[in-house]
């Protein structure tokens, strides 16, 4: 009889600990969940920033490129062209090499927005992937036994009003490229 007590107890004690041990691992997984959704926010900040700050500046040097274009061209046919009466200027011009705008720094630009987008949209899911996490801890059992009681993750998606109203409506406009 003492025996069986003794068992019994020495079961329910490892028993308990086990149950103890796992709780605990729950508790931190919990734990590291939301520390890195914080994390992942505050990275986004980051990302977002660096995007509109390389845009911006990439589009401000070829502002600057197409405005130095202009005043040089100008200038260059001014000169080259008032001088010479005698001759057919347009003929002229026609003969001759002149300057090319060029516009790689249109398609660089193109490809920055692109490409940053794209990072910044990784970046997004990656944060909903973690509340994803977080919230599968929290709501299923037996781990919603030791965390579910937690509040769920507070995440801010960065998107455009244009989207939010689509999704408000559930209609979708037809969008005029040209």
């Amino acid at each position: 009889m003492k025996i069986g007590i003794i068992v019994t107890l020495v079961v329910l004690v490892i028993v308990g600990i086990t149950f103890g041990v796992i709780g605990v691992g729950w508790s931190n997984t919990e734990i590291e969940l939301r520390n890195l959704a914080e994390a992942q926010q505050e990275s986004n900040k980051v990302i977002y920033d660096k995007v509109w700050k390389v845009i911006k500046q990439k589009a401000q040097i070829t502002d600057k490129y197409a405005k130095d274009f202009k005043s040089v061209y100008n200038g260059m046919m001014e000169k080259r062209y008032s001088a010479d009466k005698g001759n057919n200027p347009t003929f002229k011009w026609i003969k001759e090499h002149n300057p090319d705008f060029s516009v790689e720094m249109y398609k660089d630009i193109a490809d920055a927005v692109e490409g940053l987008r794209a990072e910044f949209a990784m970046v997004q899911k990656r944060l909903l992937d973690i509340k994803k996490e977080h919230d599968n801890l929290r709501q299923r059992f037996p781990s919603s036994l030791i965390v579910g009681s937690r509040k769920a993750l507070d995440i801010k998606i960065v998107t455009s009003t244009k989207t939010e109203e689509t999704f408000a409506s559930g209609k979708e406009e037809n969008v005029d490229v040209f």
